[in-house]
């Protein structure tokens, strides 16, 4: 019989022939196979079962079953297809999609990248990482060996091994208890893992934020923020202590840049992104990155802020379990369009009271103000651009002055003006790209609001990926709003 490990060329299994080896890791074996009817190329993924692999080797096997068998498939391009599933005469296997593309792992072996490289990458990375907590599963074990960024820029996440499932027993962590004897029982790559990790805690997406904030800073650096720790007490100083600031390193890095990056590397979740998503968007919208004393930071904190963690940490209760998609419920994105020169103050002032009260009660908000700025006669004459620059910077004003009777706070709210004669395909478009999670618009009334919005409200309430509200001026006895 042959073990999974020395699979020869040739051998068949599940309708599949193998072609070659194509990794080995701690846990796991990869090889090429080839259908033997004709079809699509994939790979054959057989774990590690001999005596001295890691402990959690086939309970991780079934959970990536599991995870796969409920999320992937065409409509997922951010996971590998599932093919076939089973057992042999030397354990069980898993054929998934053979992924055509880069490893991050070269893209790191050039490190540090241009900044707009690694603003390109982190945002498809950030993008597909929370589009894989809205399916309730947690990572876990994210490094550039795990991620494939495709030709067209996309990026697909691999290996589930180590992955949490909101509505799934967590096997993983089950099995690492039972042999908590070993120092096996850490579960991740020491380098990636966040803090709350190391501490025993799983479930949370934050998780998978401070391991993405390690891939940028070791892509714009070169370096990895907390080395490679080989013991326990190495892993314990990211429980207390911040990363060397990137800008230390290369003082001409962008203060946004090491903005994000430390705001993902923070120490406690709950000071990190709520969401990927907000990750994916301010490395899309360098410009209105709000800059606070991250940006300017050039050392580590010392040891007093240390110290102050460490006391915090003893006297802090637990956290209350969330599943992945109820923590991500506590950081809605919510898009609002406005018409601001097409618009009665009555609906202006509506639309302002429609998002008060969806953002009401929600601690970490999100609110995306947009303009659809239409291509008129004008913007066709020889000075054409030039009044197309001028159109925007007047609605990207006028979205300013619709916003500031909220009294929101600044670092919250981005402002953007889409182009295009097709209003309705914009909003929806945009609010697919920004993982909105709430869109809020006005519905007919003027004829300059029925030029900009008019039928769009129906259209974009149906096809639109995400909550519609579309509001109404109160006239009468007319209702403000009506929820679609």
């Amino acid at each position: 019989m042959e073990s999974a490990e020395h699979l020869e060329p040739g051998t068949e299994i599940a309708g599949y022939r193998v072609q070659e080896k194509l990794h080995e890791g701690g846990m796991a074996v990869l090889y090429r196979v080839t259908p033997l009817a004709g079809g699509e190329a994939g790979v054959l993924k057989v774990p590690k079962l001999e005596f001295g692999s890691h402990p959690v080797c086939y309970a991780g096997f079934d959970v990536e079953q599991m995870i796969l068998e409920r999320i992937a498939g065409p409509q997922v391009p951010w996971v590998p297809r599932l093919f076939a599933r089973g057992e042999s005469d030397f354990g069980p296997y898993l054929v998934i999609e053979h992924i055509v593309g880069t490893s991050l792992v070269e893209y790191a072996r050039h490190a540090p990248l241009p900044v707009e490289e690694v603003a390109r990458i982190g945002a498809a990375l950030a993008s597909a990482l929370h589009d894989l907590h809205r399916q309730e599963v947690v990572h876990h074990d994210l490094k550039p060996a795990h991620v494939i960024l495709l030709e067209d820029g996309q990026a697909v996440l691999i290996d589930f091994g180590l992955a949490f499932h909101g509505h799934l027993p967590d096997l993983v962590k089950a099995e690492a208890e039972s042999n908590c004897n070993s120092s096996d029982s850490l579960l991740g790559t020491p380098a990636y893992i966040s803090p709350e990790q190391i501490a025993g805690m799983r479930g949370d997406p934050r998780s998978d934020v401070f391991s993405l904030g390690v891939m940028l800073y070791l892509l714009a650096t070169g370096r990895l923020p907390f080395g490679e720790p080989t013991s326990m007490a190495g892993l314990r100083r990211r429980l207390y202590f911040d990363p060397l600031p990137p800008r230390h390193i290369l003082p001409d890095l962008p203060p946004w840049l090491q903005e994000i990056i430390l705001h993902c590397l923070e120490v406690r979740a709950e000071d990190r992104y709520a969401s990927a998503a907000k990750v994916a968007n301010d490395l899309l919208h360098s410009d209105q990155v709000a800059l606070t004393d991250r940006a300017r930071r050039l050392r580590r904190t010392g040891p007093v802020t240390a110290a102050k963690r460490w006391l915090a940490a003893l006297t802090a209760p637990p956290p209350a379990p969330k599943s992945p998609a109820a923590q991500l419920a506590l950081a809605p994105h919510v898009l609002v369009a406005v018409d601001a020169g097409g618009s009665s103050e009555a609906l202006l002032q509506a639309l302002r009271d429609a998002v008060r009260r969806i953002i009401a009660g929600e601690p970490h908000w999100r609110l995306s103000c947009i303009s659809v700025l239409e291509p008129s006669a004008l913007t066709e004459q020889e000075y054409g651009a030039e009044i197309m620059r001028s159109q925007h910077t007047q609605r990207l004003v006028e979205l300013h002055h619709w916003v500031q009777p909220l009294g929101l706070a600044r670092e919250r709210l981005r402002f953007h003006v889409l182009e295009g004669s097709d209003a309705a395909s914009r909003l929806i478009e945009y609010a697919r790209a920004s993982h909105a999670d709430h869109l809020v618009l006005g519905a007919r009334g003027s004829s300059g609001l029925r030029r900009i919005l008019g039928s769009v409200s129906s259209r974009v309430a149906a096809e639109a990926p995400c909550s519609v509200t579309v509001v109404r001026a109160l006239v009468a006895t007319n209702a403000d709003a009506a929820n679609c």
